[in-house]
C-alpha cells in the first residue's frame, strides 16, 4: 500500500481544483490533487466558455473582478494560450420589461465596480448590424469575453505540476475521513493520501462529499447542452446572451476566430451522478436553441449544426456556489456548486481559496457563499 502526504489535499481536478493547486504552489504549500478521471474532463471542459461578469449576483462581482484580472495574465502565469479573447459581452432585450431589468441590473452592479453601457434598439443594431429587428435594447460589457474550456483546467494542472504539485489522475476516491488533526483519503488503487488540510472541489459530486462531513446542501445535477455550427467567416465578435425571465428564451452564443459558432441555453438534459457522464444530448433542446438563435441573429438559420454535447453541472437551490471553510470541521474547505456560471470566476476561485487556505483570510469577500447558509 502506497502512502502519500502533503500540506493540502484537493479532491476534484476541474478548474476550481486545478487553479487552487496552482496558486497554493505559488504560496509555497505542498499539494496533492486527486482527480477521478482526467483534469478538466467534466463540467470545466465541456461548458460554453463564457468569461462574463455581466449578469452575476452582485456580491459575486469582487470575485469576478479578481478573476478577470487573472484571465488577462494567464499566458504569463501558465505559459500557455487558452484562447481567451476580451471581445465584450452583449445582452439583448426583446421587450420593455427586459430593458427595465437591464437598467435595474446596471444600477445594482455599478456600486460593485461593473460599468455597463445600455444601448437603444437603433444604437445596438447600428453597432451590431447582424442583430434581428426584434432586439429593442442591449447591455454592453466591453472587457468581458470568452475562452476555450477544453484548454484552461488542463493548463492549470500542468502549470501546478511544473511548480511541484502532485496531480494524480484516474484516482477514484473511495473514502474520506478525519484522523489525527488532518484528513485521510483512500483511492481505488489502494493508495492512502494524507494532509492537514482538505479542499473538496468535486463539482456536482461535491454535495455527496460534504454530506459525509455532516453538511448536506440542496444541490441538483443537471446536464447543460451545447452545440456548434459549421465554420463561416468571423463576424460575431462579442459573446451574446439575453436578459429575460423566460427560461425558454435563455440562449447564448459566441463565434471562435476559426469561424464556428458555439451555443447553448434554453434547457437542461438529465444528469446521473452514478454514471459519471451525461446522457446523450436531447435533439429537442437543440432545435429549440436554434429557434432562439435565429430570433437573435437571423443569419444563423442558414448554418448547419455539426456537433452537440452535454456535461454534468451542480446547481444550488439559491443559484450561488458553496465556497469557503466548513462550518463544522477545521481544516476542511469547499469550492463546488457553481450553477453553470463558474468558468469566468474559476481562476479567481483558485487564487482566493489558496489565499484562504494559506493565510486564514481573503481580501475578496466570499461570505455569501459559505456553507453555513444551509445549516
Amino acid at each position: 500500500m502506497k502512502e502519500n502526504r502533503a500540506d493540502v489535499l484537493i479532491v476534484g481536478g476541474g478548474l476550481m481544483g486545478a487553479a487552487t493547486a496552482f496558486f497554493l504552489r505559488q504560496r509555497g504549500m505542498s499539494v496533492i490533487l486527486l482527480e477521478r478521471g482526467l483534469v478538466g474532463q467534466q463540467a470545466s471542459g465541456v461548458n460554453f466558455g463564457n468569461v462574463r461578469r455581466q449578469g452575476r449576483f452582485p456580491p459575486q462581482l469582487p470575485l469576478a473582478h479578481r478573476s478577470r484580472a487573472l484571465w488577462g495574465r494567464l499566458p504569463e502565469l501558465l505559459g500557455e494560450d487558452v484562447e481567451f479573447l476580451p471581445t465584450g459581452h452583449l445582452r439583448v432585450a426583446y421587450g420593455a420589461e427586459q430593458v427595465a431589468m437591464m437598467e435595474a441590473y446596471r444600477d445594482a452592479a455599478k456600486p460593485w465596480g461593473l460599468e455597463l453601457e445600455l444601448l437603444s434598439g437603433n444604437a445596438v443594431r447600428d453597432r451590431f448590424p447582424w442583430l434581428s429587428q426584434e432586439v429593442i435594447g442591449g447591455s454592453w460589457s466591453p472587457t468581458d469575453g470568452h475562452a476555450n474550456p477544453r484548454l484552461v483546467a488542463p493548463a492549470f494542472g500542468r502549470a501546478a505540476r511544473r511548480d511541484g504539485a502532485r496531480i494524480v489522475e484516474n484516482a477514484e476516491v473511495l473514502s474520506i475521513e478525519q484522523e489525527n488533526g488532518g484528513f485521510r483519503v483512500d483511492t481505488a488503487d489502494g493508495s492512502v493520501w494524507r494532509a492537514g488540510l482538505l479542499q473538496i472541489s468535486a463539482g456536482a459530486w461535491g454535495a455527496r462529499m460534504a454530506e459525509r462531513f455532516g453538511e448536506p446542501v440542496p444541490l441538483t445535477p443537471r446536464g447543460p447542452q451545447m452545440g456548434v455550427t459549421e465554420a463561416v467567416p468571423y463576424a460575431l465578435t462579442p459573446v451574446l446572451g439575453i436578459t429575460t425571465r423566460e427560461a425558454k428564451e435563455v440562449v447564448y452564443l459566441r463565434q471562435v476566430t476559426r469561424g464556428n459558432i458555439v451555443f447553448g441555453g434554453t434547457g437542461h438534459g438529465p444528469a446521473d451522478l452514478d454514471k459519471a457522464r451525461p446522457e446523450r444530448a436531447d435533439p429537442r433542446i437543440t432545435l429549440h436553441q436554434f429557434t432562439q438563435l435565429r430570433r437573435m441573429v437571423p443569419a444563423i438559420g442558414a448554418l448547419r449544426i455539426i456537433r452537440t454535447w452535454s456535461g454534468i453541472e451542480g446547481y444550488m437551490k439559491d443559484d450561488i456556489p458553496v465556497m469557503g471553510p466548513s462550518a463544522r470541521i477545521p481544516g476542511l474547505f469547499y469550492a463546488f456548486g457553481f450553477c453553470g456560471h463558474g468558468f469566468q470566476i474559476g481562476p479567481g476561485v483558485g487564487d482566493t481559496m489558496a489565499e484562504l487556505i494559506a493565510t486564514g483570510r481573503t481580501e475578496t469577500p466570499i461570505e455569501p457563499f459559505h456553507i453555513r447558509r444551509f445549516a
